[in-house]
């Protein structure tokens, strides 16, 4: 697990400024959020969580472009990759270049630990929500896709469980409540997330939840447990605040 926890922070009754943000989609012609003035988001976040789609169509040029530009943050970068990441095949090529070029921490790797709060999470899959999700039934095709979230699922229960901090704060790219996907189209809900990603969540008693790829969903959500559950897609986020579609959460 990775750490970069003295406990100082919680010690001292200070909340950790989280900034997240997803489907940011760089592409070989894009300028990343923040580009222009680094120096405020160092100055006001202590990390910066990426909920998946950090490429537009994974290829190590995105990768590299994007790598360049995380080396310009002095603060810890964290998250995992969404669906786009995945377009070309190069997957293992972009991980590693954004890794080792730009810092980044896959939080579906290894948890990871900051001044008393943790860090878990996976890219998630589809499958639908409450008494409409898919089940493993029928064609061989039909029970991989299902046993593909249940894995996702399992995977993120793992990564919880290994926190110590008292604070847990997942991280994901599909969403684990049909509530932040409310105002997408309700015929591809079953391909925006699935309620069996809720499950470890609820069950290890996460603190807060951050998700995107419902580019067109609903700001916050809760569990049945009422945990907070925030979409940050990028164009969720322009709409809550098109001067500044980063926000600040703390924790």
């Amino acid at each position: 697990m990775e750490k970069k926890d003295t406990n100082l922070q919680a010690s001292l009754g200070k909340k950790l400024r989280i900034a997240a943000v997803g489907d940011i989609h760089i592409r070989a012609d894009s300028k990343f959020l923040w580009t222009e003035n680094y120096e405020t988001l160092n100055q006001v976040a202590d990390i910066l969580l990426l909920c998946g789609d950090l490429t537009n169509l994974g290829t190590p040029e995105e990768a590299h472009i994007l790598a360049s530009l995380l080396k310009k943050l002095h603060i810890p970068v964290a998250g995992v990759f969404g669906n786009h990441d995945y377009a070309n095949d190069q997957a293992v090529e972009v991980r590693k270049i954004l890794k080792e070029g730009g810092g980044f921490i896959f939080l579906d790797e290894t948890p990871y630990e900051l001044e008393g709060v943790g860090f878990a999470g996976v890219k998630g899959f589809g499958g639908g929500f409450d008494n409409h999700m898919l089940s493993a039934f029928g064609e061989p095709i039909l029970k991989q896709y299902v046993h593909e979230v249940v894995n996702e699922s399992l995977q993120l229960e793992n990564l919880i469980s290994q926190l110590t901090t008292d604070k847990k704060v997942v991280v994901m790219h599909y969403s684990p409540i049909k509530e932040t996907c409310v105002g997408e189209p309700v015929e591809i809900y079953s391909f925006l997330g699935s309620s069996h990603l809720v499950e470890p969540i609820n069950n290890l008693n996460a603190d807060l939840v951050f998700h995107g790829h419902a580019h067109y969903g609903t700001h916050q959500g809760k569990t049945l447990k009422n945990i907070p559950v925030y979409n940050v897609s990028l164009e969720v986020m322009k709409k809550e605040n098109p001067d500044n579609p980063i926000k600040i959460f703390e924790i």
